[in-house]
């Protein structure tokens, strides 16, 4: 028996967010889905707009699992796990722990050999365009929260966006220009959107 996917299916139980008020609770198992559909979009920009090699289903991939080892760990409330360098590596010891013990989980064989690589994979341009889909998630979540006029996001707001302008990624910037406005829209102007996707008079 693997426990793996049974384990990975307790994301939709790890709660973001933890220390803010939030209007709309987010968990683990949402938001790597919507990393997963952002870092595919910087991933089809960053090959066919700015012409790097670039595999968007490999980052599709890297994204779904990107926050995997949180279902052992929990997330760590920002403050905290960047308080001190040593608070940072400490817990940075920990999520590679977690995902030792996650990877031993996996069915040995193809699955084990497909699946283990994209939960240890570090510091790559794929893992780069991870970093900046999981900071415009975290971004579009508070500008959500601001938009239903929870104030507990402003400082939160301004802060993740200079993290993703300070990645000098020019697909992010892209996608911040020309996908993020959308997300202060309400369902009814979503609806009353032109072709274009500009909102109609």
């Amino acid at each position: 028996m693997n426990d793996f996917y049974a384990y990975i299916s307790r994301l939709r139980l790890i709660r973001r967010w933890s220390l803010m008020r939030n209007t709309q609770p987010e968990n683990d198992a949402e938001h790597s889905l919507q990393v997963a559909m952002i870092a595919h979009a910087l991933a089809i920009l960053a090959r066919d707009r700015y012409g790097r090699d670039i595999d968007p289903e490999h980052v599709v991939t890297l994204a779904v699992y990107h926050d995997a080892a949180e279902v052992l760990t929990g997330d760590l409330p920002t403050p905290v796990k960047y308080h001190s360098d040593g608070l940072r590596a400490a817990y940075g010891a920990v999520e590679r722990a977690a995902t030792e013990k996650l990877c031993a989980m996996l069915p040995e064989g193809e699955i084990r050999d497909a699946v283990a690589p994209a939960l240890t994979e570090r510091g790559t341009p794929a893992m780069r365009l991870v970093k900046a889909a999981d900071r415009i998630s975290a971004y579009v979540h508070c500008l959500e929260e601001q938009r239903a006029g929870n104030r507990e996001f402003d400082a939160a707001a301004q802060r993740i966006l200079a993290s993703i302008r300070a990645l000098d990624l020019p697909e992010a910037e892209d996608f911040l220009r020309d996908c993020v406005p959308a997300f202060l829209l309400t369902l009814d102007e979503l609806n009353r959107s032109d072709a274009k996707g500009e909102p109609a008079p």
